[in-house]
């Protein structure tokens, strides 16, 4: 993508905190990221929806009942609602508690972007990003060309990590 490119896709982006009211397309994201996964299981339409209405309503409680300072944010381009962006700083390390486009906005440059975005705020500071991404996620390969290292595995989970270099370049 050509740097102008890029400037104009980052002027269409942008953010702000998710509202109840925002519960439906928080849904839709999160549903869309379990697309595939519901495609393996003979369940009826109604049983998936019914497992997938109640793995978000429990992730939804475990990400604000564990990162109570997050920032829960949509993005939104030319605003509209594309996606999400959860983020929890600690100290020394900024973690990205959760990142995810709707389907049709996938595969565009957005996340990496966003991701680049994050990775120089932090690194400016002096601190690590870091993120847990499941292992059979496309995006690992991303976070990898982005120089997130593996730190170690819990179940189906990565714990993936960049860490800024003394003395070298952010981005």
């Amino acid at each position: 993508m050509k740097m102008e490119e890029k400037k104009l896709m980052r002027h269409r982006i942008a953010f702000r905190p998710e509202t109840d009211d925002d519960l439906e397309f928080l849904y839709r994201v999160y549903a869309s990221t379990r697309a595939d996964e519901m495609k393996l299981v003979s369940w009826t339409d109604e049983q998936k929806e019914a497992f997938v209405r109640h793995q978000f309503t429990a992730q939804r409680a475990h990400y604000y009942g564990s990162y109570v300072d997050a920032r829960f944010l949509l993005i939104l381009e030319e605003g509209q609602p594309i996606g999400r962006l959860y983020l929890h700083q600690m100290p020394g390390d900024l973690r990205i508690v959760d990142i995810a486009l709707l389907p049709e906005h996938r595969g565009r440059g957005i996340g990496a972007m966003l991701l680049r975005e994050l990775i120089d705020d932090a690194g400016s500071r002096g601190d690590a990003v870091s993120i847990h991404v499941e292992i059979f996620n496309p995006a690992l390969r991303l976070y990898e060309r982005l120089g997130f290292e593996l730190v170690e595995t819990h179940g189906p989970n990565h714990l993936m990590m960049w860490r800024p270099a003394e003395g070298a370049p952010i981005s």
